[in-house]
């Protein structure tokens, strides 16, 4: 744990991301007068010019770029765009630090930033599902971890989209402050302290990329009648084309093979029940299709990261409602 309040620089641009510079702010420069110790915080501008997070907000910050150079922690919330070049005196300052051995931490697109001026060479990183692949193509160096709600590589550390950059945060505040503090964190926020599973369970079925051919019509069969047996036979015999040609096409129209696809429409109905309804979980298994309990529990977890009952836990309607 630490023995000195560590300096943290928050990074702040033009068109910030109200939410995530939020998290930033509330977990690092809110006072907390309950510790001895606590971060000392400061906002940095990373260009200069006029600032404005979403929603008009303007940002007033404690100085530019130059104040990194002693910063042992610096969060980038979030970035204006994949191909929105980094600014060079933002660009410098960041290697140095980095070469120092400061911590850098990113929210969101924020990893972006730091794929760009080449501190991600040769490491694991995690971003918003929506970015992972963009992430994935444009910097095949970086090793792209999509499923998780953030990624510690040495002294850098990325999130997930949005409310990931709270897990990762009390990570940060555990390694620094123990975990009675990030735990008193957690509970101000009215969070866990930690959250199993990952940033799979938020991502939505995919819709076939081409809808010609005839295989939107079947995959809207299958989904009405997901209860059913549905081998590649009778697939192809729905969709009258041979096994080949369909798997072919699945593949093309949604990026996975028959089978996959299936597997992940079985999970999302069972997800949506879930959620939804009060159904038994040996009922929602049968309702999906799932060919036994064991079956159902193994690939809704390989799928969404939490087993049936944790995620009913987590996403219920009924819980949510107090119900």
């Amino acid at each position: 744990m630490t023995q000195k309040s560590p300096h943290v620089c928050i990074v702040a641009y033009d068109g910030l991301c109200t939410f995530e510079f939020g998290i930033a702010v509330e977990l690092f420069s809110l006072p907390r007068p309950e510790f001895s110790s606590w971060y000392q915080t400061e906002v940095i501008a990373a260009d200069g010019g006029p600032m404005r997070a979403t929603g008009g907000i303007q940002i007033a910050t404690d100085g530019g770029v130059e104040r990194l150079a002693t910063a042992d922690l610096i969060l980038l919330p979030g970035w204006r765009g994949a191909a929105e070049p980094v600014p060079a005196p933002l660009r410098d300052a960041l290697r140095a630090a980095h070469a120092r051995g400061a911590r850098l931490a990113t929210i969101c697109s924020g990893v972006f930033v730091l794929a760009q001026i080449g501190l991600l060479s040769g490491k694991r990183a995690t971003t918003h599902w929506r970015y992972a692949d963009i992430l994935a193509d444009r910097f095949p160096d970086v090793t792209v971890d999509p499923d998780v709600l953030f990624v510690e590589d040495g002294t850098i550390l990325t999130s997930a989209g949005s409310a990931a950059g709270l897990d990762m945060g009390l990570h940060i505040i555990r390694q620094d402050y123990g975990a009675e503090r990030a735990n008193q964190v957690a509970k101000r926020l009215c969070l866990p302290a930690r959250r199993d599973g990952g940033q799979r369970q938020f991502v939505p079925m995919p819709e076939p990329m081409a809808r010609t051919g005839g295989i939107a019509p079947l995959l809207d069969q299958i989904r009405a009648a997901l209860d059913e047996d549905w081998p590649l036979s009778r697939m192809a015999a729905a969709a009258g084309m041979s096994q080949r040609t369909l798997a072919r096409r699945m593949e093309e129209a949604t990026g996975e093979t028959p089978k996959a696809w299936l597997r992940r429409a079985r999970v999302a109905r069972a997800s949506d029940l879930l959620e939804r309804s009060d159904l038994r979980l040996d009922d929602i298994g049968v309702a999906c299709g799932f060919g036994s309990p064991e079956t159902f529990r193994r690939d809704f977890r390989r799928i969404s990261g939490l087993a049936p009952s944790a995620y009913r836990a987590r996403f219920s309607a009924a819980v949510a409602s107090g119900a």
